[in-house]
């Protein structure tokens, strides 16, 4: 807490110094708008991939500048990345999916071609070291019900991202899921009307303190905070690793269920239908990326080129006092079929997962009204109506609790629904019908966001504060982050910029509370489907 206290006033600094361009910049990337690699080219390759795949922009930027291809990368989730082949993915030349299994889900219409993984890793605990000795987790095989017991006892709490939004959390569910019913050939929809799988996946589920939308944003969040525990991909930990080593901090150790190890092949494929000229560049970029050298370069981030080892060379990387095991042979998981697949990942979210407890923060200002009122009533659609929010897999559970604050310059009245029934929908009314007007001021609103929260026991939810705003906030900033400091909590303030917010605000309140940014202001929808994903 008191390090995030330090970044909220170097931030606060940079805006009193007027630096909000690079504030504003910050955001721009934390948007999708770097992956760019323009060298003036013949081509422009434009590819979808998850945000793993960002460790491995210095080797595209090589390629780009080399071969004179300009590459453009958009991160999005998994699930986005399988609705986008699901529409066609005519809005790109390739995709680059974490797992070949939203490829499968996918492209029904088979339109991804000459698709070849470039890499493996393998969806890891990463545990602190003392942490996981005081558990007896190292130098040993380690069950996934050796973790449920250690959750079960309190002895272990993990960040992981979401099992409906990324692959990280998806694959590691499944893994769950499979070490729990036993290995079974192929999981089926009678298997998962088990009561008591549900109720050993709720008791592990329950583990999760800090959940996200992407596994690149995990890691970076991890080493914002102070967690003991993060499950994501080894490569990713690997990298946690030297970050936390370069600060002089402790470690983490590896673990890698044996039960139910699941694994990220990374496949690239082309989406036929972009052209002559795309398909060749696409793949001259394939052959760069599988060629030996460059293979090397890749083994050098934390990825395995192949199940079975890493090059001695490169055993510096894949160290074994952070419990790596470079020559383990990766024997993963069979992952079930689309239909059984979408059924685990419905049930995940309706009632294993730990239910959510989320306060809206909107901003009702009178610069919101015309197209700023319906946007915003149509992005809350999304969430509220359960029957869209079903499409994207954000629906609520029968325990979540979902709270709104409605603002202009001061707070109006807040109203709160239990559950995932009628009271959900009367809120979604609220949204649609709440009069705009007034000035800003969201540093009101946010601190009474903290007010409703403590009415609950937190421990129980994974709990967020989702702020929408349109222009720059008066209020005072300073009397936020002493409330922030005094509840001593662990809660994250997701920001959505819209219209003409001021980004050095909501960046400094990111800082404060270990959270993100998205810039609403060309998609409003999408992005509250975005942040929605985080909790």
């Amino acid at each position: 807490m008191k390090k995030r206290l330090r970044q909220w006033a170097a931030a606060l600094c940079a805006l009193a110094l007027g630096v909000s361009l690079a504030a504003c910049s910050s955001v721009e990337e934390e948007a999708g708008a770097d992956g760019v690699f323009d060298y003036g080219g013949r081509v422009t390759l434009r590819i979808l991939s998850g945000s793993e795949n960002r460790e491995l922009e210095p080797i595209l930027d090589a390629f780009a500048k080399e071969h004179r291809i300009n590459i453009a990368m958009e991160y999005q989730g998994s699930l986005d990345i399988m609705r986008a082949l699901q529409s066609g993915a005519t809005d790109f030349d390739a995709v680059w999916p974490a797992s070949s299994l939203w490829l499968t889900a996918g492209d029904t219409d088979h339109r991804v071609k000459h698709a070849q993984s470039v890499s493996v890793t393998p969806v890891v605990f990463g545990i602190r070291q003392s942490l996981a000795e005081e558990l007896g987790f190292v130098g040993r095989e380690v069950s996934v019900s050796d973790i449920l017991d250690a959750t079960r006892e309190g002895r272990l709490q993990f960040c992981m991202t979401s099992a409906t939004q990324s692959n990280s959390g998806a694959s590691a569910y499944i893994g769950f899921l499979y070490a729990l019913l036993g290995n079974p050939d192929v999981i089926t929809a009678e298997d998962l009307a088990s009561p008591q799988l549900a109720g050993q996946m709720q008791a592990l589920l329950a583990g999760v303190d800090r959940s996200s939308g992407s596994s690149d944003w995990l890691k970076d969040m991890f080493l914002a905070g102070d967690y003991d525990a993060m499950v994501n991909y080894e490569c990713l930990i690997i990298s946690a690793n030297q970050t936390l080593e370069e600060r002089g901090e402790e470690t983490l150790y590896v673990v890698y269920p044996y039960d139910g190890l699941s694994l990220a092949d990374s496949p690239l494929g082309f989406v036929d239908g972009s052209g002559d000229d795309k398909e060749k560049a696409f793949l001259e970029l394939q052959e760069y990326l599988l060629s030996d050298e460059v293979q090397d370069e890749i083994q050098r981030t934390g990825r395995r080129t192949g199940y079975a080892g890493v090059s001695p060379e490169n055993g510096d990387v894949f160290r074994a006092d952070w419990g790596v095991q470079p020559d383990r042979v990766l024997s993963p998981i069979r992952m079930p079929d689309t239909d059984v697949l979408f059924q685990c990942l419905s049930l995940y979210q309706t009632q294993l997962r730990k239910p959510s407890l989320t306060v809206y923060c909107l901003d009702y200002s009178g610069s919101m009204s015309g197209t700023g009122h319906s946007q915003l009533v149509d992005a809350m659609a999304q969430v509220l109506l359960q029957e869209n929010a079903a499409q994207h897999f954000l629906q609520a559970s029968e325990n979540e609790v979902n709270i709104l604050i409605p603002f202009d310059g001061d707070v109006r009245e807040t109203h709160t629904a239990q559950g995932n029934g009628e009271q959900l929908e009367a809120l979604y009314s609220v949204v649609e019908n709440e009069p705009v007007g007034g000035g800003t001021d969201m540093y009101r609103a946010a601190m009474e966001a903290l007010r409703q929260l403590q009415q609950y026991d937190l421990s129980q939810y994974t709990p967020a504060v989702i702020l929408l705003t349109d222009g720059a906030s008066g209020g005072s900033e300073s009397a936020f982050a002493r409330a922030y400091e005094a509840m001593g909590a662990d809660v994250p303030v997701f920001s959505i910029m819209f219209g003409s917010a001021e980004p050095g605000q909501l960046e400094a309140l990111a800082e404060l509370t270990n959270a993100r940014v998205f810039d609403g202001r060309e998609d409003l929808v999408a992005a509250f489907r975005s942040v929605k994903g985080y909790n």
